[in-house]
Protein backbone atom coordinates (compact mmCIF):
# COMPACT_ATOMS: atom_id res chain seq x y z
CA UNK A 1 0.00 0.00 0.00
CA UNK A 2 2.69 2.13 0.80
CA UNK A 3 4.54 1.80 -2.35
CA UNK A 4 1.38 2.74 -4.39
CA UNK A 5 1.29 5.48 -2.54
CA UNK A 6 4.37 6.83 -2.79
CA UNK A 7 4.51 5.84 -6.41
CA UNK A 8 1.35 8.15 -6.69
CA UNK A 9 2.95 11.12 -5.22
CA UNK A 10 5.70 10.79 -7.34
CA UNK A 11 3.57 10.80 -10.13
CA UNK A 12 1.69 14.20 -8.64
CA UNK A 13 5.40 15.71 -8.07
CA UNK A 14 6.64 14.88 -11.98
CA UNK A 15 3.03 16.39 -13.57
CA UNK A 16 3.24 19.38 -11.17
CA UNK A 17 6.73 19.75 -11.81
CA UNK A 18 6.26 19.56 -15.68
CA UNK A 19 3.46 22.61 -15.22
CA UNK A 20 5.51 24.74 -12.95
CA UNK A 21 8.00 24.58 -15.87
CA UNK A 22 5.75 24.61 -18.54
CA UNK A 23 4.54 28.64 -16.89
CA UNK A 24 8.07 29.75 -15.86
CA UNK A 25 8.85 28.93 -19.58
CA UNK A 26 5.71 31.37 -20.72
CA UNK A 27 6.30 33.99 -18.28
CA UNK A 28 10.07 34.02 -19.83
CA UNK A 29 8.67 34.62 -23.24
CA UNK A 30 6.10 36.87 -22.56
CA UNK A 31 8.99 39.06 -20.94
CA UNK A 32 11.20 38.40 -24.22
CA UNK A 33 8.28 39.34 -26.15
CA UNK A 34 7.51 42.80 -24.14
CA UNK A 35 10.97 43.77 -24.20
CA UNK A 36 11.37 42.70 -28.19
CA UNK A 37 8.22 44.66 -29.09
CA UNK A 38 9.50 47.54 -27.19
CA UNK A 39 12.66 46.88 -29.08
CA UNK A 40 10.96 47.18 -31.99
CA UNK A 41 9.37 50.40 -31.35
CA UNK A 42 12.46 51.82 -30.33
CA UNK A 43 14.20 50.65 -33.66
CA UNK A 44 11.15 52.48 -35.77
CA UNK A 45 11.24 55.40 -33.63
CA UNK A 46 13.43 58.60 -36.43
CA UNK A 47 14.93 60.82 -33.85
CA UNK A 48 16.07 64.54 -34.99
CA UNK A 49 17.27 67.78 -33.08
CA UNK A 50 15.82 70.71 -33.48
CA UNK A 51 16.67 74.27 -31.90
CA UNK A 52 15.04 77.33 -30.76
CA UNK A 53 15.61 80.15 -29.07
CA UNK A 54 11.90 81.98 -28.34
CA UNK A 55 12.63 83.94 -25.20
CA UNK A 56 13.57 82.28 -21.20
CA UNK A 57 14.14 79.04 -22.18
CA UNK A 58 12.04 78.60 -18.88
CA UNK A 59 8.97 79.19 -20.98
CA UNK A 60 9.75 77.10 -24.69
CA UNK A 61 10.86 73.99 -22.09
CA UNK A 62 8.04 73.70 -20.51
CA UNK A 63 5.96 73.82 -24.05
CA UNK A 64 7.55 71.71 -26.10
CA UNK A 65 8.03 69.33 -23.13
CA UNK A 66 4.05 68.76 -23.76
CA UNK A 67 4.00 67.52 -27.20
CA UNK A 68 3.81 63.69 -28.55
CA UNK A 69 6.64 62.41 -30.03
CA UNK A 70 9.50 64.98 -28.34
CA UNK A 71 11.44 62.76 -26.21
CA UNK A 72 13.77 65.12 -24.67
CA UNK A 73 14.15 68.94 -24.18
CA UNK A 74 17.44 70.34 -22.69
CA UNK A 75 17.99 73.97 -21.97
CA UNK A 76 21.04 76.00 -22.90
CA UNK A 77 22.92 78.23 -24.90
CA UNK A 78 24.15 78.77 -28.60
CA UNK A 79 25.28 81.44 -30.77
CA UNK A 80 27.55 82.90 -28.89
CA UNK A 81 31.53 83.71 -28.69
CA UNK A 82 32.88 82.44 -25.37
CA UNK A 83 33.52 78.81 -24.57
CA UNK A 84 31.39 76.77 -21.80
CA UNK A 85 29.52 80.10 -21.18
CA UNK A 86 27.57 80.81 -17.33
CA UNK A 87 23.88 81.96 -17.24
CA UNK A 88 25.31 84.98 -15.48
CA UNK A 89 27.60 85.41 -18.23
CA UNK A 90 25.04 84.54 -21.21
CA UNK A 91 22.29 87.49 -19.14
CA UNK A 92 25.25 89.81 -19.34
CA UNK A 93 24.82 90.39 -22.72
CA UNK A 94 28.68 90.19 -23.62
CA UNK A 95 28.99 86.37 -24.49
CA UNK A 96 26.27 86.62 -27.47
CA UNK A 97 24.67 83.59 -26.60
CA UNK A 98 20.88 83.18 -27.06
CA UNK A 99 19.24 81.37 -24.32
CA UNK A 100 17.65 77.92 -26.45
CA UNK A 101 16.46 74.78 -25.74
CA UNK A 102 17.90 71.88 -27.80
CA UNK A 103 14.71 69.58 -28.74
CA UNK A 104 15.23 65.50 -29.28
CA UNK A 105 12.20 64.69 -31.14
CA UNK A 106 10.86 61.43 -33.34
CA UNK A 107 9.78 62.57 -36.88
CA UNK A 108 7.66 59.77 -37.66
CA UNK A 109 5.11 61.45 -34.96
CA UNK A 110 5.89 65.11 -35.00
CA UNK A 111 7.28 66.59 -37.96
CA UNK A 112 9.91 69.80 -37.69
CA UNK A 113 7.23 72.01 -39.40
CA UNK A 114 4.82 71.42 -36.75
CA UNK A 115 7.86 72.45 -34.03
CA UNK A 116 8.05 75.22 -36.32
CA UNK A 117 4.29 76.58 -36.05
CA UNK A 118 4.44 75.99 -32.41
CA UNK A 119 7.48 78.05 -31.91
CA UNK A 120 6.47 80.96 -33.94
CA UNK A 121 2.47 80.44 -32.32
CA UNK A 122 3.88 80.58 -28.43
CA UNK A 123 6.61 83.77 -28.77
CA UNK A 124 6.83 87.28 -30.53
CA UNK A 125 9.12 87.04 -33.65
CA UNK A 126 8.63 90.69 -34.40
CA UNK A 127 10.42 91.95 -31.04
CA UNK A 128 14.12 92.63 -31.52
CA UNK A 129 15.94 90.96 -28.75
CA UNK A 130 12.84 91.04 -26.32
CA UNK A 131 10.13 88.93 -25.49
CA UNK A 132 7.85 90.63 -23.01
CA UNK A 133 9.64 92.41 -20.24
CA UNK A 134 12.70 89.98 -20.64
CA UNK A 135 15.33 91.95 -22.41
CA UNK A 136 18.77 91.27 -24.43
CA UNK A 137 20.28 89.49 -26.89
CA UNK A 138 20.10 86.37 -24.99
CA UNK A 139 16.54 86.64 -25.73
CA UNK A 140 16.06 86.73 -29.21
CA UNK A 141 14.03 85.47 -31.17
CA UNK A 142 16.38 82.59 -33.47
CA UNK A 143 16.35 79.35 -35.12
CA UNK A 144 19.57 77.07 -35.34
CA UNK A 145 18.85 74.74 -38.46
CA UNK A 146 20.94 71.56 -37.74
CA UNK A 147 20.52 70.33 -41.79
CA UNK A 148 20.00 72.62 -44.95
CA UNK A 149 16.19 71.07 -44.86
CA UNK A 150 15.49 72.69 -41.75
CA UNK A 151 16.79 76.62 -43.09
CA UNK A 152 14.60 76.14 -46.07
CA UNK A 153 11.41 74.65 -43.96
CA UNK A 154 12.49 77.73 -41.82
CA UNK A 155 12.59 80.09 -44.63
CA UNK A 156 9.55 78.47 -45.88
CA UNK A 157 7.47 79.23 -42.45
CA UNK A 158 8.23 82.55 -42.25
CA UNK A 159 7.75 83.71 -45.89
CA UNK A 160 4.19 82.49 -45.42
CA UNK A 161 3.88 84.26 -41.96
CA UNK A 162 5.05 87.19 -43.44
CA UNK A 163 2.80 86.92 -46.61
CA UNK A 164 -0.58 86.09 -44.28
CA UNK A 165 0.41 89.22 -41.96
CA UNK A 166 -0.17 87.77 -38.87
CA UNK A 167 1.93 90.68 -36.86
CA UNK A 168 1.60 94.31 -38.14
CA UNK A 169 5.24 94.25 -37.46
CA UNK A 170 8.01 92.49 -39.24
CA UNK A 171 9.12 89.20 -38.28
CA UNK A 172 12.97 89.68 -36.86
CA UNK A 173 14.09 85.82 -35.99
CA UNK A 174 17.10 85.38 -37.14
CA UNK A 175 17.96 82.26 -38.79
CA UNK A 176 21.37 80.35 -38.65
CA UNK A 177 23.19 77.38 -38.62
CA UNK A 178 23.85 75.21 -35.73
CA UNK A 179 27.16 75.75 -34.15
CA UNK A 180 27.89 74.51 -30.06
CA UNK A 181 25.50 73.80 -28.21
CA UNK A 182 26.25 74.41 -24.42
CA UNK A 183 23.86 72.42 -21.95
CA UNK A 184 22.75 75.28 -19.15
CA UNK A 185 22.95 74.63 -15.52
CA UNK A 186 21.33 71.71 -13.63
CA UNK A 187 19.05 74.23 -11.75
CA UNK A 188 17.48 75.48 -15.37
CA UNK A 189 16.66 71.76 -16.53
CA UNK A 190 12.72 70.58 -16.18
CA UNK A 191 12.65 74.35 -14.51
CA UNK A 192 8.20 74.58 -14.89
CA UNK A 193 8.38 71.03 -14.16
CA UNK A 194 10.28 71.03 -10.24
CA UNK A 195 9.20 74.65 -9.71
CA UNK A 196 5.40 75.96 -11.61
CA UNK A 197 3.49 76.10 -8.37
CA UNK A 198 5.82 77.85 -5.77
CA UNK A 199 8.08 80.68 -8.44
CA UNK A 200 6.34 83.50 -9.48
CA UNK A 201 7.56 83.95 -12.97
CA UNK A 202 6.28 80.39 -13.62
CA UNK A 203 2.47 81.60 -12.77
CA UNK A 204 2.73 84.84 -13.90
CA UNK A 205 4.46 84.40 -17.33
CA UNK A 206 4.86 80.81 -17.87
CA UNK A 207 1.10 79.58 -17.10
CA UNK A 208 -0.61 81.94 -19.45
CA UNK A 209 1.48 80.70 -22.37
CA UNK A 210 0.38 77.12 -21.48
CA UNK A 211 -2.71 77.42 -21.35
CA UNK A 212 -3.11 79.01 -24.45
CA UNK A 213 -0.91 76.75 -26.37
CA UNK A 214 -2.76 73.63 -25.27
CA UNK A 215 -5.83 75.26 -26.10
CA UNK A 216 -4.47 75.95 -29.97
CA UNK A 217 -2.66 72.45 -30.03
CA UNK A 218 -4.59 70.40 -28.05
CA UNK A 219 -4.16 67.45 -30.81
CA UNK A 220 -0.89 67.27 -30.51
CA UNK A 221 -0.07 67.15 -26.68
CA UNK A 222 0.98 64.17 -24.51
CA UNK A 223 -1.46 62.11 -22.77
Amino acid sequence: MKCWVLWVLGVLLIVQGCVFNMQGEEMIYAVKKDKSNKEIMESKKTLDTATFGGGCFWCTEAIFQSIEGVEQVISGYSGGRSEKPSYEAVCSGMTGHAEVIQIVFDSSVIRYEKLLEVFFETHDPTTLNQQGADKGTQYRSVVFYHTEDQKLATESVIKQLTEEAIWPNPIVTEVSPMTTFYKAESYHQDYYRLNGRSNGYCQIVINPKLVKFRKVFSDILKE
